[in-house]
């Protein structure tokens, strides 16, 4: 009779450009929306931990924002949040988008990941867009000079999408954990307050209805926070949150003609939320401008990005 295999757990960050699909990844891994997810680049801001358990090991994930240049001092936080994160992981798992090169500031992220201590997997998304006669060499010429500059432990090609080799990619991050008990309970899927969940679901409804340059210099803070679970004599949740941009001009592309777009934002991420949550949810929005917040770290702080 075999000996059953020892428990592992232990930690993992995603690390790579923005917009390469870190989060898609995750919520394909946990099989549950976990991190907010767009389009457009700069989704995720803030290093936040999620929690995949199986019979044989227990993951904890850190999502971070995607590595870049920074230009202001929300950038900054934002690569504080990723270094420290693989500064303090058993493993990294390097996010690329399979068949594109590494773009702008490929060099330098490059010089980072090389650098860190944690063994690195080499993880190439969307490799649903490599098909095709000349997919597998175009998958190759992109990968080989990534290859070529880190130390992959393991090249792991996926599609958050459609699911290709998820379980190859569990099974790769399970080697490089310590053996131990669980960190966290076994229903646990996200270390975070349902305060930092609000914020994250209302953002991300922002980046789904705004035009291109408004993301990027918006923030959301939830100023009050009830729910029936705190205050039993409650029948629904209120909650209510600013959204800070830095010119009057954002201000009024997410209210909209007549309030249309603050209330469709509001709506969606309502719904989101007592998904959720579990409950019903009474929420306000109210949209203010604090001028070139994001280039001040006191800016940055008042807008509630500070370490977790």
């Amino acid at each position: 009779m075999s000996e059953p295999k020892e428990f592992k757990a232990g930690f993992v960050t995603f690390a790579g450009r923005p917009n390469v699909g870190k989060s898609s990844i995750i919520n394909a891994l946990l099989k549950e929306k976990v991190a907010a997810v767009s389009s457009k680049p700069q989704t995720t801001r803030n290093a936040s931990r999620c929690v995949l358990t199986t019979d044989d090991c227990q993951i904890v994930i850190v999502d971070t924002p995607g590595l870049h240049m920074p230009k202001h001092a929300l950038g900054e936080f934002m690569m504080r949040e990723a270094e420290g994160a693989m500064g303090s992981v058993d493993a990294i798992c390097f996010v690329v988008e399979a068949g594109r090169p590494l773009g702008q500031a490929g060099e330098s992220i490059l010089a980072l990941i090389a650098g860190a201590k944690a063994p690195i997997l080499l993880v190439a998304n969307k490799i649903d867009l490599c098909r095709g006669k000349d997919g597998e060499e175009r998958f190759w010429r992109h990968i080989e000079p990534i290859r070529e500059r880190i130390p992959a432990a393991a090249i792991i090609p996926v599609s958050a999408k459609d699911g290709t080799n998820l379980d190859v990619l569990v099974d790769e991050i399970a080697k490089h954990l310590p053996a131990g008990p669980a960190i966290y309970p076994d229903d646990i899927l996200m270390d975070a307050t349902e305060r930092f969940l609000a914020e994250e679901i209302i953002r991300e409804k922002i980046f789904e209805v705004t035009e291109q340059e408004v993301p990027h210099s918006v923030a959301v803070m939830v100023e009050e926070f009830k729910s029936p679970d705190e205050y039993p004599e409650m029948k629904r949740g209120e909650i209510r949150a600013d959204i800070i941009v830095e010119r009057p001009g954002q201000k009024a592309i997410l209210i909209g003609e007549k309030g249309s777009k603050l209330k469709s934002i509001g709506t969606a991420a309502r719904r989101e939320m007592e998904g959720r949550f579990g409950y019903p949810i009474f929420l306000q929005l109210w949209v203010k401008v604090k001028p070139d917040w994001r280039k001040t770290a006191l800016g940055i702080e008042r807008a509630g990005y500070r370490r977790r």
